[in-house]
């Protein structure tokens, strides 16, 4: 069994930060890559940065937030900059892992996160 728990949503104003963290704990060997989703009311889940064997990042959050990981804690960072109104929705995290021979991908339970303007 895998948990993901994420922290450091909140309120904040437009052009503010906020810096978002997941950590995953549990029966894993290994983890291939981290990511963070977000989705907004009404809106499909999007991908907004993945951290594996290479670093993505959705156009619209490229040169305004940041993904790191600290492999030694199965932690994975998200550090927004300059938000918008249009940032606000739920920050999910997820994780591929590598648990007793078997690869999964697991999901936190999600992060609020809003912006005013």
């Amino acid at each position: 069994q895998v948990q993901l728990v994420e922290s450091g949503g909140g309120l904040v104003q437009a052009g503010g930060s906020l810096r978002l963290s997941c950590a995953a704990s549990g029966s894993i060997f290994s983890i291939s890559a981290m990511g963070w989703y977000r989705q907004a009311p009404g809106k499909q889940r999007e991908l907004v940065a993945r951290s594996g064997s290479t670093t993505n990042y959705a156009d619209s959050v490229k040169g305004r937030f940041t993904i790191s990981r600290d492999n030694a804690k199965n932690t994975v960072y998200l550090q927004m900059n300059s938000l918008k109104p249009e940032d606000t929705a739920v920050y999910y995290c997820n994780a591929d892992v590598t648990s007793r021979g078997w690869s999964y991908v697991y999901w936190g339970q999600g992060t609020q996160v809003t912006v005013s303007s």
